[in-house]
């Protein structure tokens, strides 16, 4: 199946290629060296270390994700996946293991796919790191974030992951590669985080296909 992009609609994907803060991925306007943390991540550290992400969500982004999301374009993933290997290339040289944000077992039934998972199979197998499809689990049904506030958000996703116990053994002592189609705030990804270091990882670090620039300026 075709992705729907013409050669104009590709150059207008806002790929992430310059100067980029290394805690959540964001780009940065100048170079201001290697390492450098935004204002947002310096005020307040997260629970997971490194965040990357391949392009901007926008008009022209969000359209090839929404259809893998919600209009059953699996074939779409492998796609995404390479965005995200050349995007996240160093956090996959550093990780142990790739995992993707779970859904919680209704929306799934539902949905019929997880859209995270779909990306990072096929990363998995670009990468050759090893993938994790079940490390972690979405306890809780959470309302859907759109809308919320970054506060709201991390209230939604509050205590609604973990590891199960038959899988703390792939996660501890490991780095592990969390991956998801969309970061806003990144409630979702570090409640995500904080599962996984619970368990043992020594180090949780997310990459996602786009992340909003201006969290409160767009909804998904």
């Amino acid at each position: 199946m075709s992705t729907g992009f013409s050669a104009q609609g590709w150059s207008r994907i806002p790929f992430i290629d310059g100067p980029l803060c290394d805690g959540c991925g964001t780009p940065f306007e100048y170079d201001l060296g290697a390492g450098v943390r935004c204002a947002d991540c310096m005020a307040k550290p997260r629970a997971f270390t490194r965040g990357r992400a391949a392009c901007l969500y926008d008009d022209a982004s969000r359209g090839v994700i929404l259809q893998l999301k919600h209009a059953d374009r699996t074939d779409l993933a492998p796609m995404l996946a390479r965005w995200i290997s050349r995007s996240a290339r160093d956090l996959l040289e550093d990780a142990d293991a790739i995992a993707p944000v779970p859904l919680h077992p209704g929306r799934l039934l539902g949905r019929r796919y997880n859209q995270a998972a779909e990306i990072a199979r096929p990363l998995s197998r670009l990468s050759g790191v090893a993938y994790l499809p079940d490390a972690l689990v979405r306890v809780r049904a959470t309302e859907t974030q759109g809308g919320k506030s970054g506060s709201g958000r991390r209230r939604n996703v509050a205590a609604a992951f973990a590891v199960p116990l038959g899988r703390v053994g792939q996660v501890a002592g490991r780095r592990i590669l969390l991956i998801d189609d969309v970061m806003t705030t990144g409630a979702t990804l570090e409640g995500c985080a904080r599962a996984l270091l619970a368990a043992g990882a020594t180090c949780v670090d997310v990459a996602v296909v786009a992340r909003v620039k201006e969290a409160a300026n767009r909804s998904i």
